[in-house]
């Protein structure tokens, strides 16, 4: 395919297994930015002779660009560097994969410019996804999901009207401490949360997927993408990680995608959609699969959970909040600064006391964002 792509977050997991299926298509790079992984990037850099190249840290963007200095490629710093990447004129398609509130403003710049955006970065939706959408349909940009769950809701929904769709089936893997109760997670370490059963993520993604966090970030996010309300997405905890999620018509058929649990089949599909090409992922034994188990969430016992969906009912500017709590009580967890169980203490609190108002520009939003994480840091010991 004759397709150039700019890859924000380059070094990260997703942003190296997109590199993966770069490779194997032989897409040309426009872009490639990291936040501060200069040894990485530069490799990256070397293999793939992008146009331009951006990190976040502008120490570190000059440190990197002295050691490219024998290639084409020109390499700018900070924030506004990795949101000039979005916009590269050579790219016909921008992967999103930083992590974090930081992935919001390069979402906006690739929407400006007109770029298709393959987007991993959940945050961008579930913090500003009222003016992310609003803006995309302004412009006519298309916004195709990569998380495996929003990708496989996307994929069944091929084919079938809209209006037909009466229920989202939204699986979750259960993360590391499926079936424990308070007094279990009580005594959790960084260690322990950081130990996925199914998929190599990196460590902020793999602490939500332990708290399940994750899964109500992606109910919000299911709803912006997908035109449909908190009370259309039931969660089913799925260990497997086999069925990616599944969606239920007016007429009671049930489709689902399934797959290897394998970040570059959705990947690959956002960047090539609407076709279908040879992928470099594992492919799905059933046989070998064996059998199939799903369950419900425990909203009492992960309270993450429980506060994100709260987020997601009251809208407007609760979920930045609920974002920005997370990241920064994530952050100081893993650090070993507050409990496991503190990070869905400081999440509900921090939402809660936001004041209900719609998201309706980027200063408000980030604001949101920057209260939660006050309030997080003002409550730590």
């Amino acid at each position: 395919m004759d397709r150039s792509i700019s890859i924000l977050g380059s070094t990260g997991s997703i942003g190296r297994q997109a590199l993966d299926v770069v490779r194997a298509g032989g897409w040309r790079v426009a872009a490639l930015t990291a936040a501060g992984n200069i040894e990485l990037l530069e490799e990256q850099i070397r293999e793939f002779r992008p146009a331009l190249a951006a990190v976040a840290d502008e120490k570190k963007a000059e440190t990197l660009r002295i050691r490219v200095a024998d290639t084409s490629t020109r390499v700018l710093g900070g924030a506004a560097a990795v949101c000039e990447a979005a916009a590269a004129p050579e790219a016909s398609l921008v992967l999103n994969a930083v992590v974090g509130i930081a992935g919001l403003r390069p979402t906006l710049s690739a929407i400006q410019a007109g770029k298709t955006i393959a987007l991993a970065n959940k945050e961008t939706l579930v913090a500003g996804g009222d003016l992310v959408m609003a803006r995309a349909a302004e412009k006519g940009v298309e916004i195709l999901p990569v998380d495996s769950e929003h990708s496989a809701i996307f994929q069944c929904l091929q084919g079938s009207p809209r209006k037909a769709l009466r229920k989202i089936l939204l699986t979750a893997s259960g993360g590391p401490f499926f079936g424990m109760k308070r007094e279990d997670l009580a005594r959790v370490r960084p260690a322990d949360a950081l130990r996925h059963p199914n998929w190599s993520m990196g460590a902020k993604i793999t602490i939500d997927s332990a708290t399940m966090m994750n899964k109500g970030l992606e109910v919000i996010e299911a709803c912006h993408l997908f035109g449909v309300g908190p009370e259309d997405i039931e969660i089913v905890v799925h260990r497997e990680s086999i069925v990616h999620s599944a969606v239920e018509f007016a007429d009671g058929a049930v489709i689902a995608q399934l797959g290897a649990p394998d970040m570059r089949l959705p990947i690959q599909y956002a960047m090539t959609y609407p076709e279908r090409l040879p992928c470099p992922g594992r492919r799905l034994s059933l046989v070998e699969t064996g059998k199939l188990t799903f369950f419900p969430p425990d909203c009492d016992t992960f309270t993450c959970l429980s506060a994100c969906l709260a987020a997601a009912g009251a809208g407007g500017l609760r979920p930045a909040a609920a974002n920005g709590a997370n990241e920064e009580a994530v952050a100081l967890f893993l650090q070993e600064k507050i409990s496991f169980l503190q990070i869905g203490e400081l999440v509900a609190a921090a939402a809660e006391r936001q004041p209900a108002a719609p998201a309706a520009s980027l200063e408000d939003i980030l604001e949101a964002d920057r209260a939660a994480r006050a309030y997080v840091r003002a409550h730590v010991g």
